[in-house]
């Protein structure tokens, strides 16, 4: 796996997969960011949501559960102090389908998190992680 930066100027950067995709990453303004794309530190929590909700997914998935949509809000908390590490960092999964129990769910989110999302476990190596979950009929 690889990826690559370039620099646009000010504090913008296009990021470059490996995968062949692309995204435009900024720093915040007070550095001398234009606001072009997402933070570095919000793309390392896109990350870890997107690893875990495709981990849920697949989960829920291969048990033959059907799975309407999936979303996770994810929360950051940050040291005061440089360097600022994410301290705290909370997931809350919203899972809808038809027929879910929540056992089945809660299943899935623990395998994720304990077992399967590279991201959950090497934040958690740095971070206090806690997840919450909720399933919605539809």
């Amino acid at each position: 796996m690889q990826a690559r930066v370039s620099w646009l100027g000010g504090m913008g950067f296009r990021g470059e997969t490996g995968s062949g995709h692309e995204v435009i990453i900024d720093g915040p303004p007070d550095l001398g960011g234009a606001d072009r794309g997402p933070r570095p530190m919000e793309l390392m929590l896109l990350s870890l949501a997107s690893c875990s909700a495709v981990d849920v997914v697949h989960i829920l998935q291969r048990g033959r559960h059907e799975v309407t949509d999936c979303q996770v809000e994810v929360r950051g908390e940050r040291a005061d102090d440089p360097p600022k590490v994410f301290t705290r960092i909370h997931l809350h999964y919203r899972v809808v389908g038809q027929g879910l129990r929540e056992p089945v769910v809660a299943r899935a989110v623990s395998l994720s998190a304990e077992k399967y999302c590279s991201a959950s476990l090497m934040l958690g190596k740095a971070a206090e992680l806690s997840h919450g979950f909720e399933v919605v009929e539809g």
